[in-house]
């Protein structure tokens, strides 16, 4: 008999594995409208949509693994590494989803409350928050929008042989920042983005990509810790702000 597995679970989703089935559980329908939008049009490989009952999406499970887990060395090779990078370009350069993205005011507006709230809390020493805010703060400029994933962490791209079978979780999709996917794609795994930029194929601001990696770490430890994880942990989300240092 099969087991239940629980992927990743907390109060706002969950996602539970059955066999070769994900249950996909989310009570914001909206969120779900994008995720199956987004797969739609997307010129990747995404996984297949077996059915919606909401609040359940039904998804086929991808061949091979994920190219890696945050706190965790990676054993995907360069050539994998690469080939999530040309996929990510794929993306890039497809037209844009009709729908918008993140707005610079409402990030810079976040910056300013997580920013703050590390501090008046004692999560995180003034001087590690202050030095990565400054970094962070080369992430606010103009930028051409693209179409992009918006959560490509590690663990929602698939390869197996050093090829793409597929990418996950596409609820954060949208307008945006190329070099914020490319930023989410090596946090934590920074030995890799040399690999990654030669798949992408184009010349990119790695100032930039390192502004969105304190960035991403100071807007998530708050909700990282309200909902059970532990950004603290080594390789995680405290590491790479230390790692600016």
């Amino acid at each position: 008999m099969e087991e239940v597995e629980v992927v990743v679970a907390h109060n706002e989703r969950a996602t539970l594995r059955v066999g070769d089935v994900f249950l996909k559980i989310d009570a914001d329908q909206a969120r779900l409208d994008v995720e199956v939008e987004a797969m739609a049009l997307a010129p990747i490989p995404t996984p297949e949509i077996l059915w919606r009952k909401p609040p359940v999406l039904a998804l086929a499970a991808l061949p091979g693994t994920a190219l890696g887990r945050l706190g965790e060395p990676s054993t995907a090779s360069s050539a994998a590494w690469a080939a999530a990078g040309a996929a990510v370009r794929m993306l890039h350069d497809a037209p844009l989803p009709p729908w918008p993205g993140r707005r610079l005011d409402d990030l810079a507006s976040r910056l300013d409350a997580e920013c703050d709230w590390l501090v008046t809390n004692d999560v995180l020493p003034v001087d590690l928050v202050t030095r990565n805010r400054r970094v962070a703060e080369a992430a606010l400029r103009p930028w051409t929008p693209v179409f992009m994933h918006g959560d490509l962490q590690i663990t929602h791209v698939f390869v197996d042989d050093d090829k793409i079978t597929g990418v996950i979780d596409w609820s954060e999709a949208g307008q945006g920042d190329a070099l914020y996917d490319l930023a989410i794609l090596t946090l934590g795994h920074e030995e890799h983005l040399g690999d990654v930029v030669a798949g992408y194929g184009t010349d990119v601001d790695l100032d930039v990509i390192r502004a969105w990696w304190s960035m991403r770490s100071l807007l998530a430890i708050r909700w990282l810790m309200e909902h059970g994880f532990d950004p603290a942990a080594p390789g995680c989300e405290v590491d790479v702000l230390k790692a600016r240092m």
